[in-house]
């Protein structure tokens, strides 16, 4: 007997909606705004928990730090115009990042456009350069097509932020359409000679390394290529703000390739004779300002590995090309193993030592009363080894990357793109998904100040992250260069800041102020009992710069040069 499936008719937020459920989407973000008030209207009766935050840009970049955790795209609504371009710093990160997101924008009504209405803007034209994919959907009957298009884009080959124009009147339209299907994502896997092939060049080397980074990776992919290395005895670094990519306790590991790098580090990558990058492009940082590998061809040989064939072959000609994703390429390693003893055991064993002496905060002095090497070690012994470190960008981040050992996937929110105010925003973005897990944010006083209004989306949800403020009472990293480049002569870069225990105890939230190296265990102790969303405000002495040197060191060898 045949039976039809009635399909009544929907507005146009509804069916947006629901095909937010069909695709498995949890949780949103957003800053509400009028042009999209029949998408609210639709999630009142939905099983999404929706976050309100305080700015957009905090909302995109918790929206972001869902889709770096999991994998599957983070979703955030914003109001047309200034919210549209206030949101925009996520966008950036999730490009820079290769983060899937999708950002859906409200826009003026359909009879309106080209007028410069109010808060009119050219999505397309705004958009273009950072998002993977821009659309305006201009009928109600096509909400399903195009946000299963979305989904696909916004996941696929290298992930990055797709951005979705709303007119309000069409939010507001019926129309009579059934729900797409579920997205997937799809893997691309080796074949069986390539994996050969590159049996065949570990076999044939003396000091191979591997370099992990990008996204797409997994639990499981993290499990698998850690098992290769083993077999192997590799070294293996990970790339910029990537250390989540391989566990730092292995004795594989040798460090990161961030910014203020270890030179022993780059001087065993440049004498290697085979090197894998598995995931990652080889971006400015990571590739040292581009010096690090020769342009278009290194002079080690490069097995390039990455889940978009556009990146293979697009600044460094490879000698192998694998267009794989982490998570497929990674299980292929099982059968990839050496078939006689391998050579090299003791360079990567010489690896990990160099990474172990230079991840030690033990003999770290810093100028002033607050000793950050030694806030690190006791962060080392009583957080558990699972917390999500997050963090945006200056040089207080370098005590995380550089001394916190990051063993566990999913622990690590930082912006590659290098965007001030991500850690608090994404520190949010993490407990939200996951509230079980311990969340720590290491923001500088100005990186701070750059989200802090999101504070008061913790305390509203009630979200107990703890944020560590460290405070020199300025723009650290801009006056290094400043120094660098302009000894003695400082502009604008010279801060004036609150109390910032005060500004936690104001939110509803704990507060602590630290001054000394004795009362940062107590602190950080009392603000986890708290059950509250906590800031501790720790002083720090304007010299101490870095983990190993002062402005007066980089001014004084800037004068030298003169």
């Amino acid at each position: 007997m045949n039976t039809t499936t009635t399909i009544t008719p929907r507005t146009g937020g509804q069916i947006l909606v629901q095909q937010l459920i069909t695709h498995g989407v949890k949780q949103l973000f957003c800053v509400p705004g009028e042009s999209y008030l029949a998408v609210l209207d639709a999630l009142h009766d939905a099983q999404i928990a929706v976050t309100v935050c305080r700015q957009e840009g905090g909302a995109t970049m918790m929206a972001e730090a869902q889709g770096k955790l999991t994998g599957q795209p983070g979703i955030c609504f914003v109001t047309r115009g200034p919210g549209a371009t206030n949101a925009s710093a996520g966008v950036h990160i999730a490009h820079q990042d290769s983060t899937p997101m999708i950002l859906f924008v409200g826009q003026v009504a359909r009879n309106a456009k080209g007028r410069e209405a109010f808060q009119e803007l050219d999505y397309r034209a705004v958009f273009g350069t950072m998002a993977k994919w821009v659309v305006e959907i201009d009928d109600p009957a096509r909400v399903p097509e195009l946000i299963s298009r979305a989904f696909h884009v916004a996941t696929s080959g290298r992930p990055g932020p797709v951005v979705i124009a709303l007119p309000e009147d069409m939010l507001t339209e019926a129309a009579t359409v059934a729900d797409a299907q579920p997205y997937q994502v799809t893997e691309t896997h080796p074949g069986p000679a390539q994996l050969a092939e590159l049996a065949q060049r570990l076999q044939g080397a003396q000091r191979p390394v591997a370099i992990v980074g990008g996204s797409r990776w997994s639990e499981q992919a993290v499990r698998d290529f850690t098992a290769f290395a083993q077999a192997w005895s590799i070294p293996v670094y990970c790339s910029f703000r990537r250390q989540m990519l391989f566990p730092a306790t292995h004795p594989c590991y040798g460090g990161d390739l961030g910014l203020g790098v270890n030179p022993k580090l780059l001087a065993r990558i440049k004498a290697s004779d085979l090197v894998l990058v598995v995931g990652g492009r080889l971006s400015e940082v990571p590739s040292q300002g581009y010096e690090l590998f020769d342009i278009p061809t290194p002079a080690q040989p490069l097995v390039h590995i990455h889940a978009d064939a556009d990146e293979l072959g697009k600044l460094y000609r490879p000698a192998q090309a694998i267009h794989a994703t982490p998570q497929a390429f990674a299980a292929a390693l099982n059968g990839v193993r050496p078939t006689s003893e391998v050579p090299w055991q003791t360079h990567a064993e010489a690896a990990h030592a160099e990474y172990l002496a230079w991840s030690d905060p033990a003999p770290i002095r810093i100028p002033g009363d607050l000793q950050m090497g030694q806030v690190m070690q006791h962060l080392k012994e009583v957080m558990p080894a699972d917390t999500i470190f997050c963090n945006g960008a200056g040089n207080f981040a370098t005590w995380i990357h550089r001394f916190w050992p990051f063993t566990t996937y999913a622990s690590q929110l930082a912006p590659t793109s290098g965007s001030m105010g991500y850690g608090l925003p994404a520190g949010v973005g993490g407990k939200r998904l996951w509230p079980e897990r311990e969340v720590v944010v290491f923001a500088g006083d100005g990186d701070f100040l750059m989200h802090g209004q999101e504070f008061a989306t913790a305390v509203q949800y009630g979200l107990p992250i703890i944020v560590v403020v460290l405070d020199n009472g300025m723009y650290g990293t801009i006056r290094m260069h400043q120094e660098r480049e302009y000894p003695g002569r400082v502009s604008a870069t010279q801060l004036k800041n609150p109390d910032f225990k005060a500004y936690a105890l104001a939110f509803g939230g704990h507060g602590e102020r630290v001054e000394r190296t004795e009362d940062f265990a107590p602190a950080l102790a009392r603000a986890r009992a708290s059950g509250l969303p906590s800031v501790l405000h720790c002083l720090l002495d304007p010299e101490a710069i870095t983990p190993t040197g002062t402005l007066q060191d980089i001014r004084s060898a800037a004068l030298a040069k003169q």
